[in-house]
This record gives C-alpha cells, structure tokens and sequence, in this order.
C-alpha cells in the first residue's frame, strides 16, 4: 500500500512507530518470499491508509481507501477480496508487530542522491520509488553523501535534543 507522509514520528527500537506493520502475504506461494509487493502488483499503491489506532503503541492505520475510492477497514475480509482479485489470487493481510523490512529498520536518503541517480538515467525521479523513511536535504549537493554516515549519528530537528538515529 502507498506510503503515508509524516512530518514527525516515533522512533522506537523497531523503526518508526507503524512503519512496515501491515504485509499482504500470497496464501498460496510457498517460497521464502511470500509476500506481495508492488512491483508484482502495482495497483497495491492506489490504496491509501487513513485513521489511526494509537493502541498498543503502534499508531496503525484503520482504514483503507481503495483504487474505485471505497473506503474499508484495515482488517476487512472486504479489503483482502479487493487485492486478491486485482491480483488473480488469494492473499492474508498481516500485523507483523515488529515491521517487516529489507535491509534495516530506518532508510534514510540524501536529495542529491536521487538528484544523481535520476540525471545518470535522464529520469525525473520520484523521492517514493526509494521508500526511505527519511530523505535528507543538505547544504552540500553531493550525491551519495549517506554513505559517508555509517557508524556515526545523525541528528533530526537541528536540536541536541532532537532524535539521533546511529546509521550502521
């Protein structure tokens, strides 16, 4: 499902507060990689959360908007139908209280990376196709700049109070 922009969130021991919560998983595929994501189905980003649960510390979406604009409960057998016909197949909506991630549990990007990266491929790209948590804009305009982050801290607000995320 599409991303949700925030300008603040929590950032706990398992990422930001919510994110990578819900997973729809492919009931009939028994591979290591059952899940379903967009580039298999590329409608699923026409569905947009809404509302907010703040039970259990975990701020999840209650509703979902689908692509025909109806609006269904999160964990709707109804919402489930909707994707799995898009898809030709059955699929199992998922709370998976620790998120599920690919790499690490907060992605962070700088602007005049995907600047670059969308220049070497004469593309406008968008900041989404990244789905990084954070997308960092600096003063210096070079490209690839985060790689130059790793073990050392990051600091978000421009506050020596503010959250510090340790990049590793």
């Amino acid at each position: 499902m599409a991303g949700i922009p925030a300008e603040s969130a929590f950032l706990g021991w398992h990422g930001l507060q919510g994110d990578r919560r819900i997973a729809c998983r492919r009931i009939n595929n028994k591979s290591n990689f059952p899940w379903l994501t967009a580039s298999r189905l590329p409608e699923l980003l026409l569905y947009k959360q809404f509302g907010a649960d703040e039970k259990d510390d975990q701020a999840l979406p209650t509703h979902v908007r689908t692509p025909e604009g109806t609006m269904l409960p999160l964990g709707s057998r109804e919402l489930q139908n909707s994707i799995a016909e898009k898809l030709g197949e059955p699929v199992e909506l998922m709370n998976l209280k620790h998120g599920i991630f690919d790499e690490a549990s907060v992605s962070v990007i700088n602007l005049a990376t995907i600047s670059a990266i969308g220049r070497e491929i004469e593309q406008n790209l968008d900041t989404r196709r990244f789905r990084a948590n954070i997308i960092v804009e600096t003063d210096s305009l070079e490209p690839f700049s985060e790689n130059n982050w790793i073990s050392k801290r990051l600091l978000l607000g421009g506050k020596e109070d503010g959250a510090i995320v340790n990049m590793t």
